[in-house]
């Protein structure tokens, strides 16, 4: 958890021929003074992730596709960001961003490859200069129109239709990035299918995500407004790009190699932001924690912990609430609610010893039960909500309000960091076998995705396989 409101209860920025031999690192100059929009960016998605190895990797396979370019004298720096996020970026200045999530998710280097080769297409196109010339010139028509020919209503059709012109150069610009990457990667002697199998297993952890509990739903078709194309049709495109290159399997993936390169990379969130393991929550910087009653599943996001039990009919909100010291946490349950929902029974209580109050609301489709909670670090609240004539939500409202506590700095030291970890697979290994060692939610099919193993695709015996574990 890192507020939500009600309604919450109710996933860049890609014959065997030889490979040929590594080319050096093409790195940016050490940065004089302070680079101010690099340390922001680097704070704002959790800070730098050091891991010399996926380092020394990622410096290599830039190095290999700066060569093949058309601008092989650019030069680039590469940050590792200490996010769960799957994302890469970069800046016209050469700075190249990937998160840790995002190559957690590759499953070789070529894979790790086509996404630093569609992001230093977007250097190379200089993709960055054209949008911003866009945006000025459509800033000056709509200002021409608006303060010279003082017309309001033309100046406010221009302005929307700029907004959709500049959503359709911007999608035309990450399908550009992307033939061009295809290019790059056979030219670099990688893979040129490594985009398509990463853009694979993008949608699939994608819609993965989407199914957790409190995954905020998008549209299945292409918003006019949004930058990026839809995955699917990235798949498809990259897919053309590479079959006119050649067929698949010419070249290697080197995915022994890569999976050595991040064995023990973190993965998912960081205890200090909040952990989910199981139906167990805990926030090491807060020191709180809770568990959801059995057959719940809990999503850590940004806004608060959601959960749901596996039929939807009962669901969960733990969150932060803002609270002055002399705010009674009676008023803070009671502030929960819309004028159309009835509140009851507010009172208070102690939980583990911290103050509580605890109250019922009354709604026209759902019913909730809510309670406050004061501990050192803040003032949480917790909401089950449920369908009316459900007569076992007030046990599983009172065993999850039950259980809500503060953490004691010696339990939060001991606090697992989970990691990917390579392991082989033994005879007898399946997908489920593998899969149930996963400390993830949905392990299996987290196995399948993190793994590419789609389909009917099965477990080989002495092939390497990822795993999440501590």
């Amino acid at each position: 958890m890192r507020s939500a409101l009600l309604s919450a209860l109710l996933l860049t920025g890609c014959v065997a021929v030889p490979t040929p031999p590594p080319a050096p690192p093409v790195l940016a100059p050490p940065v004089t003074g302070v680079d101010r929009e690099h340390e922001q960016l680097v704070a704002s998605f959790g800070g730098e992730y050091r891991a010399p190895r996926t380092q020394a990797l990622l410096e290599e396979i830039t190095g290999r596709l700066v060569a093949a370019t058309e601008r092989p004298e650019k030069r680039y720096r590469i940050t590792i960001l200490d996010s769960p996020a799957v994302n890469a970026f970069a800046l016209p200045t050469g700075r190249l961003y990937v998160t840790r999530g995002l190559i957690a998710l590759a499953n070789d280097t070529s894979e790790l490859a086509a996404v630093m080769a569609h992001e230093i297409a977007h250097v190379t196109l200089r993709h960055a200069a054209a949008r911003t010339e866009l945006e000025a010139r459509s800033a000056l028509v709509t200002r021409v129109v608006s303060d010279v020919l003082r017309d309001q209503s033309a100046s406010a059709r221009i302005r929307d239709a700029s907004r959709y012109e500049f959503a359709r150069f911007s999608r035309a610009q990450e399908l550009e990035a992307d033939a061009v990457s295809v290019r790059t990667l056979d030219r670099a002697g990688f893979d040129p299918f490594g985009a398509t199998r990463f853009l694979t297993a993008l949608e699939a952890f994608g819609n993965l995500q989407a199914a957790l509990p409190g995954a905020e739903r998008q549209p299945t078709s292409l918003d006019r407004l949004a930058t990026h194309p839809a995955t699917t049709e990235r798949i498809v495109e990259a897919r053309a790009a590479a079959r006119r290159i050649g067929a698949p399997g010419l070249r290697e993936g080197d995915r022994e190699r890569f999976l050595a390169a991040i064995d023990g990379i973190a993965f998912g969130d960081d205890p200090r932001d909040g952990l989910v393991v199981g139906n167990s929550y805990v926030n090491a910087r807060l020191a709180i924690a809770f568990s959801a009653p059995p057959g719940f599943t809990l999503d850590n996001s940004s806004r608060a912990v959601l959960g749901a039990s596996a039929d939807g009919a009962r669901r969960l909100m733990f969150d932060a609430v803002e609270a002055s010291p002399g705010r009674s946490l009676e008023d803070v349950v009671r502030a929960t609610w819309t004028d159309d929902i009835e509140t009851r029974d507010v009172a208070p209580r102690r939980v583990n010893g911290l103050d509580a109050a605890v109250g019922t609301s009354i709604g026209r489709d759902w019913h909730f039960r809510v309670a406050a909670i004061r501990a050192p670090s803040g003032t949480y609240r917790l909401i089950v909500a449920h369908r009316p004539g459900d007569g076992g939500a007030s046990a599983a409202f009172e065993e999850t309000l039950a259980s809500v506590r503060n953490v004691p700095q010696a339990e939060l030291a001991a606090l697992p960091r989970l990691r990917v970890r390579i392991v082989t697979a033994q005879a007898g290994d399946t997908v489920e076998t593998l899969g149930r060692r996963m400390r993830t939610a949905n392990p299996v099919e987290t196995f399948r995705v993190l793994n590419g193993l789609f389909d009917t695709a099965r477990v080989e015996p002495g092939r390497s396989y990822k795993i999440v574990a501590p």
